[in-house]
């Protein structure tokens, strides 16, 4: 699935692989919920495993303000080096490549 992609979309994301990988999380749950606390090295670990397992991941933010929720998911989203795919509301879908990724974990792999 992942040399499907062209090289430039394994960093940058363009139009149409976005659109590919919104399509994909639509019918994805969220995996990692960011609290009250904010983010945490637990918090970051945990989102490196779900990305590295599932490559593309939904993450609910529970913050209340949009600013605070765009700023800890650009944060998570740099951390982590992963591409932010979308944001909608409190969910937003993260993005990223697994050179060897397993065809049973992998939401690129199961759902395109």
């Amino acid at each position: 699935m992942i040399d499907s992609l062209p090289q430039h979309c394994r960093t940058g994301l363009d139009g149409k692989t976005r659109r590919r990988l919104r399509q994909i999380a639509h019918h994805l749950d969220p995996v990692v919920s960011i609290g009250d606390q904010g983010m945490s090295e637990g918090l970051i670990g945990e989102t490196n495993r779900a990305l590295a397992d599932h490559e593309l991941i939904k993450v609910r933010i529970n913050a209340l303000a949009r600013e605070d929720r765009n700023a800890l998911g650009t944060g998570l989203a740099d951390a982590c080096n992963a591409a932010v795919v979308q944001r909608i509301g409190k969910v937003i879908v993260l993005f990223r490549a697994n050179p060897e990724p397993d065809p049973k974990l992998s939401n690129l792999t199961r759902f395109s």
